[in-house]
């Protein structure tokens, strides 16, 4: 599981029927760094399934492959990346 902060929204024409109820969202994963506050280098940019509602500038917790599609047990979808979590704080240390 990776942290990382919501930068945006993907809008699909037509999406696969296993998606409804959900949106996907652009996320920026966030380095040791980055959390410490070091404004470095972000890492690559990931879409994200979000059914929790997160908007930009969230902070959320990003569940990527197999896990991705685990809550979606015994009917998966096609996921690689799944908001887990609305991040309200953190503590770094």
């Amino acid at each position: 599981m990776r942290i990382g902060d919501v930068i945006g929204t993907v809008t699909l024409n037509r999406g696969h029927p296993s998606l409804q109820g959900g949106q996907l969202k652009i996320a920026t994963p966030l380095s040791w760094e980055n959390l410490a506050g070091d404004f470095a280098e972000r890492l690559e940019d990931v879409v994200v399934f979000d059914q929790l509602g997160a908007g930009n500038g969230c902070r959320i917790a990003i569940s990527e492959g197999r896990e991705a599609a685990m809550p979606f047990h015994p009917q998966p979808i096609p996921l690689d990346a799944y908001n887990a979590a609305i991040l309200d704080t953190l503590d770094y240390d």
